[in-house]
């Protein structure tokens, strides 16, 4: 499975190794390119998993504000709900890019 960003892809993983939440796929830290991300300033806390951090990612073609996040330490009751540990996976907003 793929993340692209302009045309740019950002994770790939597996699909097994890909966690579905909520219908959004949430990729392994180890999956992302590095380099096009940069912490976000959207604060934001879900009621079930926790608080979560975004990230900007810049592609050559621009700047995508909070176009990705993660929980880097979801709640417990998160971790046994989904069936699997997301700490520090990584999700994106379908405005700025695609999942397939």
């Amino acid at each position: 499975m793929q993340a692209t960003v302009d045309g740019i892809v950002i994770a790939e993983s597996p699909d097994e190794d890909v966690i579905e939440i909520e219908g959004n796929a949430y990729f392994p830290p180890s999956s992302l390119t590095q380099h096009v991300f940069s912490e976000g300033a959207m604060p934001y806390i879900c009621p079930w998993k926790g608080v979560a951090r975004y990230y900007d990612v810049g592609t050559q073609a621009g700047r995508h504000r909070d176009a990705a996040w993660c929980y880097p330490a979801p709640r417990s009751s998160a971790i046994d709900l989904v069936g699997r540990d997301f700490s520090g996976y990584v999700a994106f907003d379908p405005e700025h890019g695609a999942v397939a």
